[in-house]
């Protein structure tokens, strides 16, 4: 892997770590796009041990990218080795599908500037040549915790591959988990945040595009995300809080066999999960029970997390 660092104190405000993991020709239209939309902020590219090319093409084409090499896939936990290169007061997240719209870095700078107690804005997503908007979007918009003086409605959740975050809050916060992988891993983030006291909104000024890829595992992305929200629960809140929102999980897969697997895999992390088991505090977690509650009692609903 790759060891690098970018960005000073009198220099860009914004960072860019864009995640890729085998999808080159995808990475190669956002690169193009964070060139044309975004010149002069730093980009670090975190390839997760890709196969196709990849590092091959970083180097010849944007040889001002900063390239770091995981020589495993992390998953998530690939962007924190991004973070861990910057310098920068703030850091945007792009995925290789994703690519941050004109202007937007430079607005979600003054919106961070501008409120100290906000660790993340989480932006407007467009999706497609269309760019209708993600109805994540309008979940967000209408979250239902008070603002408190915040710029934007108060979130406890975010879109991992489409926030501008405080890199300092990041760090503190101690990043994704890696044995999260992918999959909801925003989430527990997401908690931890704003258990430390920080802000999270949604800015629908700060906009990416999303083009979404064709070569997603999606059967094997739901057991993720049960799995996680299952480990997520028992990571964070009370067991009689936990139990309902794992049988929640369970329940939003459609096959038995793959509630049986999801709950397996979630087992079989029990050694690793009761050392880091920290439950939240009253205020965290009266503002989840809100956002579930204003969401039917769905446990990913938004804005709690965005699968």
């Amino acid at each position: 892997m790759a060891s690098a660092v970018v960005g000073t104190a009198s220099g860009p405000r914004v960072s860019i770590v864009v995640l890729t993991h085998d999808r080159c020709e995808e990475l190669r239209r956002t690169l193009r796009g964070l060139a044309r939309n975004a010149p002069g902020h730093p980009v670090i590219v975190v390839d997760n041990a890709s196969r196709d090319g990849t590092r091959d093409c970083v180097l010849r084409e944007f040889p001002n990218a900063v390239y770091l090499r995981s020589l495993a896939n992390l998953g998530a936990a690939g962007r924190n080795l991004g973070v861990r290169a910057c310098r920068t007061p703030y850091v945007a997240f792009s995925d290789d599908d994703t690519c941050w719209e004109p202007g937007a870095l430079e607005r979600a700078a003054g919106l961070l500037d501008a409120a100290p107690g906000v660790a993340v804005a989480s932006a407007a997503v467009r999706v497609g040549a269309a760019g209708r908007p993600d109805p994540a979007c309008r979940a967000m918009a209408a979250s239902p915790l008070p603002r408190q003086g915040l710029p934007g409605p108060r979130l406890l959740g975010f879109m991992a591959g489409a926030c501008v975050m405080r890199t300092a809050a990041f760090r503190q916060a101690g990043g994704y988990w890696p044995d999260l992988f992918i999959g909801g891993e925003e989430a527990l983030l997401a908690l931890d945040l704003a258990e430390l006291g920080w802000g999270m909104v949604y800015a629908p000024q700060v906009a990416t595009r999303h083009w979404p890829s064709p070569r997603r595992d999606a059967p094997g992305r739901r057991l993720l995300l049960a799995r996680n929200a299952i480990w997520t629960a028992w990571l964070r809140f009370p067991l009689r809080e936990a139990a309902p929102l794992c049988a929640e999980a369970l329940a939003a897969l459609p096959r038995r066999r793959d509630r049986l697997r999801a709950l397996a895999q979630a087992l079989a992390g029990l050694p690793r999960l009761w050392p880091r088991r920290r439950v939240l505090s009253p205020r965290v977690r009266a503002m989840h029970a809100r956002l579930r509650a204003a969401h039917g009692g769905d446990a990913d609903g938004l804005p709690v997390h965005v699968p």
